[in-house]
């Protein structure tokens, strides 16, 4: 076998993939077939699939970061959460936020009886930017936004000094 052989170059015109691109992988090929289902089936109103795709979206929270000069504040979007469904923790500049929910539909007439039940929890963790106090951390929750306050730590910022130089 030659050198030249187990290289990444153009052979016969044709370059060799040393790694396949996102879109050419079994997940590309997953994602572009759920979009054709979605897409063929939505136009119906059948959407076979739409359970399992709206689960997925409804447990996964949507959270900004902003950073100042001070502070870090992360948002989060709960709707449909209750405060004690939420938990938080911070570890090592790494802020988690856990959750579960639970929801239950029950409808009841004279000829017709509906129960539907989801059950789903989720975990997202963030990198934080700079590192913060955590005993001056605070978190509020109001109509399903957490909004979480981290503080950075101070730092003493050092002003040059002039050092004279002594001669013997």
């Amino acid at each position: 076998m030659v050198l030249r052989d187990l290289l990444p170059i153009k052979k016969h015109n044709r370059a060799i993939n040393v790694r396949p691109a996102e879109d050419e992988s079994i997940f590309g090929l997953q994602r572009r077939m759920n979009r054709l289902f979605e897409d063929f089936f939505g136009d119906w109103g059948l959407e076979p699939l739409a359970g399992f795709g709206q689960t997925e979206r409804e447990f996964m929270p949507s959270i900004d970061v902003a950073e100042t000069d001070k502070d870090i504040t992360v948002t989060a979007e709960l709707a449909g959460l209750d405060q004690k469904d939420v938990e938080l923790t911070l570890n090592n500049d790494i802020l988690t936020i856990r959750g579960h929910k639970e929801k239950e539909s029950e409808h009841k007439d004279a000829k017709h009886y509906h129960k539907e039940c989801s059950y789903g929890a989720f975990v997202r963790s963030i990198q934080l930017p700079a590192e913060v106090d955590q005993d001056k951390v605070k978190a509020e929750f109001k109509k399903g936004v957490l909004k979480i306050c981290l503080p950075k730590v101070e730092t003493e910022t050092t002003k040059a000094k002039k050092i004279d130089i002594q001669s013997d």
